[in-house]
Protein backbone atom coordinates (compact mmCIF):
# COMPACT_ATOMS: atom_id res chain seq x y z
CA UNK A 1 0.00 0.00 0.00
CA UNK A 2 1.66 3.67 -1.26
CA UNK A 3 0.79 7.04 0.78
CA UNK A 4 -1.41 8.96 -1.74
CA UNK A 5 -1.80 12.94 -1.01
CA UNK A 6 -5.39 13.44 -1.45
CA UNK A 7 -6.05 10.39 0.98
CA UNK A 8 -3.03 12.29 3.52
CA UNK A 9 -2.85 14.37 6.78
CA UNK A 10 -0.12 15.44 8.59
CA UNK A 11 0.82 15.20 12.56
CA UNK A 12 3.18 16.93 13.56
CA UNK A 13 3.94 16.04 17.71
CA UNK A 14 6.08 18.22 20.13
CA UNK A 15 8.43 20.01 17.95
CA UNK A 16 8.57 22.35 20.80
CA UNK A 17 11.62 25.50 21.18
CA UNK A 18 13.49 23.91 24.86
CA UNK A 19 12.54 19.87 23.83
CA UNK A 20 14.13 20.37 20.43
CA UNK A 21 18.11 21.00 22.23
CA UNK A 22 17.55 17.68 24.08
CA UNK A 23 16.36 15.74 20.81
CA UNK A 24 19.28 12.89 19.85
CA UNK A 25 20.32 13.88 15.92
CA UNK A 26 17.85 16.83 16.36
CA UNK A 27 19.28 18.86 13.69
CA UNK A 28 18.08 16.07 10.60
CA UNK A 29 15.33 15.26 13.14
CA UNK A 30 13.90 18.83 12.59
CA UNK A 31 15.09 19.26 8.64
CA UNK A 32 12.63 16.50 8.43
CA UNK A 33 9.86 17.56 9.48
CA UNK A 34 10.18 21.12 7.61
CA UNK A 35 10.51 19.02 4.59
CA UNK A 36 7.28 16.86 5.06
CA UNK A 37 5.39 19.95 6.59
CA UNK A 38 6.57 22.31 3.51
CA UNK A 39 5.38 19.48 0.76
CA UNK A 40 2.27 18.83 2.71
CA UNK A 41 1.60 22.52 2.87
CA UNK A 42 2.29 23.02 -1.09
CA UNK A 43 0.05 19.81 -1.84
CA UNK A 44 -2.85 20.45 0.85
CA UNK A 45 -1.86 18.38 3.02
CA UNK A 46 -3.92 19.38 5.91
CA UNK A 47 -0.99 19.43 8.69
CA UNK A 48 -1.65 19.99 12.31
CA UNK A 49 0.70 20.24 15.09
CA UNK A 50 0.45 19.05 19.32
CA UNK A 51 2.50 21.18 21.82
CA UNK A 52 2.67 19.94 25.28
CA UNK A 53 2.63 22.30 27.76
CA UNK A 54 4.67 25.29 26.14
CA UNK A 55 4.23 27.06 29.36
CA UNK A 56 6.88 24.52 30.73
CA UNK A 57 8.69 23.06 27.47
CA UNK A 58 8.60 26.29 25.42
CA UNK A 59 6.23 26.73 22.43
CA UNK A 60 5.72 24.97 18.80
CA UNK A 61 8.92 25.98 16.82
CA UNK A 62 7.91 28.84 14.69
CA UNK A 63 8.61 27.68 10.97
CA UNK A 64 7.17 24.59 11.68
CA UNK A 65 4.27 26.24 13.60
CA UNK A 66 3.38 28.77 10.51
CA UNK A 67 2.84 25.70 7.85
CA UNK A 68 0.00 24.14 10.61
CA UNK A 69 -3.79 24.49 9.96
CA UNK A 70 -3.95 24.57 13.51
CA UNK A 71 -1.57 23.66 16.70
CA UNK A 72 -3.31 21.82 19.74
CA UNK A 73 -1.75 22.56 23.19
CA UNK A 74 -2.15 19.14 25.76
CA UNK A 75 -1.52 18.14 29.10
CA UNK A 76 -2.00 14.18 28.34
CA UNK A 77 0.70 12.82 26.29
CA UNK A 78 -1.56 11.44 24.07
CA UNK A 79 -2.86 13.92 22.05
CA UNK A 80 -6.22 11.94 21.54
CA UNK A 81 -7.97 12.50 24.54
CA UNK A 82 -7.44 16.25 23.93
CA UNK A 83 -9.40 16.37 20.57
CA UNK A 84 -6.83 15.23 17.69
CA UNK A 85 -9.51 12.54 16.52
CA UNK A 86 -11.89 15.30 15.90
CA UNK A 87 -9.49 17.66 14.12
CA UNK A 88 -8.68 14.59 11.81
CA UNK A 89 -11.98 12.90 11.33
CA UNK A 90 -14.18 15.14 9.12
CA UNK A 91 -17.61 13.83 10.29
CA UNK A 92 -18.80 14.71 13.60
CA UNK A 93 -20.99 11.74 15.27
CA UNK A 94 -24.87 12.14 14.72
CA UNK A 95 -27.02 12.70 17.75
CA UNK A 96 -25.91 10.11 20.82
CA UNK A 97 -23.55 8.47 18.90
CA UNK A 98 -20.52 8.43 21.35
CA UNK A 99 -22.68 6.01 23.56
CA UNK A 100 -22.70 3.81 20.87
CA UNK A 101 -19.93 0.82 21.22
CA UNK A 102 -17.07 1.66 19.20
CA UNK A 103 -17.49 -0.32 16.17
CA UNK A 104 -20.70 1.18 15.64
CA UNK A 105 -19.19 4.64 15.93
CA UNK A 106 -16.72 3.92 13.48
CA UNK A 107 -18.91 4.95 10.35
CA UNK A 108 -19.87 8.28 12.23
CA UNK A 109 -16.18 8.85 12.23
CA UNK A 110 -14.91 8.30 9.04
CA UNK A 111 -12.45 10.47 7.80
CA UNK A 112 -12.04 11.68 4.01
CA UNK A 113 -8.10 11.49 4.97
CA UNK A 114 -7.73 8.08 6.74
CA UNK A 115 -3.84 8.10 6.31
CA UNK A 116 -2.18 9.88 9.17
CA UNK A 117 1.30 10.93 8.42
CA UNK A 118 2.82 11.66 11.95
CA UNK A 119 6.10 12.69 13.01
CA UNK A 120 7.40 14.22 16.01
CA UNK A 121 9.61 13.90 19.94
CA UNK A 122 9.95 12.36 22.25
CA UNK A 123 9.24 9.38 20.09
CA UNK A 124 8.80 6.85 22.71
CA UNK A 125 6.44 9.25 24.82
CA UNK A 126 4.05 11.58 23.11
CA UNK A 127 4.58 10.44 19.66
CA UNK A 128 4.05 6.70 20.59
CA UNK A 129 1.07 7.18 22.67
CA UNK A 130 -0.71 9.24 20.39
CA UNK A 131 0.22 7.31 17.55
CA UNK A 132 -0.92 3.84 19.67
CA UNK A 133 -4.17 5.61 20.10
CA UNK A 134 -4.95 6.44 16.33
CA UNK A 135 -4.07 2.51 15.75
CA UNK A 136 -6.87 1.57 18.51
CA UNK A 137 -9.40 3.79 16.80
CA UNK A 138 -8.56 2.26 13.69
CA UNK A 139 -6.57 4.60 11.79
CA UNK A 140 -4.47 4.13 9.39
CA UNK A 141 -0.82 5.44 10.55
CA UNK A 142 2.39 6.04 8.75
CA UNK A 143 5.70 7.02 11.70
CA UNK A 144 7.90 9.06 9.65
CA UNK A 145 11.11 7.50 11.33
CA UNK A 146 13.51 9.82 10.42
CA UNK A 147 11.35 13.42 11.35
CA UNK A 148 11.33 11.13 14.73
CA UNK A 149 13.54 11.56 18.04
CA UNK A 150 13.98 10.94 21.84
CA UNK A 151 16.83 11.88 23.84
CA UNK A 152 18.22 8.40 23.22
CA UNK A 153 18.12 6.17 20.38
CA UNK A 154 17.82 3.54 22.12
CA UNK A 155 14.25 5.11 23.33
CA UNK A 156 13.07 5.94 19.78
CA UNK A 157 13.88 2.48 18.13
CA UNK A 158 12.19 0.32 20.98
CA UNK A 159 8.89 2.79 19.99
CA UNK A 160 9.68 2.05 16.54
CA UNK A 161 9.61 -1.63 17.59
CA UNK A 162 6.78 -1.26 19.52
CA UNK A 163 4.98 0.95 16.52
CA UNK A 164 5.66 -2.09 14.33
CA UNK A 165 3.93 -4.56 16.32
CA UNK A 166 1.12 -2.91 16.72
CA UNK A 167 0.53 -2.01 12.73
CA UNK A 168 1.57 1.01 12.10
CA UNK A 169 3.73 1.81 9.08
CA UNK A 170 7.30 3.04 9.41
CA UNK A 171 8.46 5.36 6.83
CA UNK A 172 11.22 7.96 5.96
CA UNK A 173 10.71 11.18 5.06
CA UNK A 174 11.56 10.65 1.53
CA UNK A 175 9.30 7.65 1.19
CA UNK A 176 6.31 9.93 1.62
CA UNK A 177 7.75 12.48 -0.91
CA UNK A 178 8.10 10.56 -3.47
CA UNK A 179 4.85 8.69 -3.13
CA UNK A 180 2.79 12.07 -2.52
CA UNK A 181 4.08 13.11 -5.98
CA UNK A 182 3.34 9.51 -7.69
CA UNK A 183 5.39 10.71 -10.70
CA UNK A 184 8.55 13.07 -11.94
CA UNK A 185 5.89 14.45 -13.98
CA UNK A 186 4.19 15.70 -11.30
CA UNK A 187 4.32 20.14 -11.24
CA UNK A 188 5.62 19.98 -8.07
CA UNK A 189 8.31 17.11 -8.64
CA UNK A 190 11.26 20.36 -9.43
CA UNK A 191 10.08 21.82 -5.81
CA UNK A 192 9.91 18.83 -3.73
CA UNK A 193 13.54 18.23 -5.34
CA UNK A 194 15.06 21.41 -3.90
CA UNK A 195 13.51 20.03 -0.89
CA UNK A 196 15.16 17.22 0.22
CA UNK A 197 18.77 18.30 -1.68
Amino acid sequence: MLLNHESSQLVLIDYQEKLMPAIHQADDVYKNALILATLAKKLRVPVYGTEHMPDKIGPFVPALGALCKATMRKTHFSACPEGLIDLLTSKAPAGNARSLPKHLQKNNQESERPSIVVAGVEAHVCLLQTALDLLNEEMEVWVVTDACGSRTDRNRDAAFDRLAGNGAELVTTEMVVFEWLESAENEHFKFALDLIK
